[in-house]
């Protein structure tokens, strides 16, 4: 996924499907810098954790 991409998606209202590795997750917010997203996985919100933007799918 696209830096600006994730940052469109926490922006946005809606709720938007993202993955990592297969698994479902929420996008806490981003660093343009080094393009990295802070997620956490939706069954396990306590274990945020920093991951490349480009790691990350959309689910359409």
């Amino acid at each position: 996924m696209d830096i600006h991409r994730a940052k469109q998606i926490i922006a946005s209202p809606k709720e938007i499907d993202v993955t990592y590795h297969g698994v479902s997750i929420w996008m806490k917010n981003c660093n343009e810098q080094n393009e990295s997203v802070s997620v956490y996985e939706k069954a396990n919100p306590g274990n945020i954790r920093v991951v490349p933007a480009a790691e990350l799918e959309e689910q359409v």
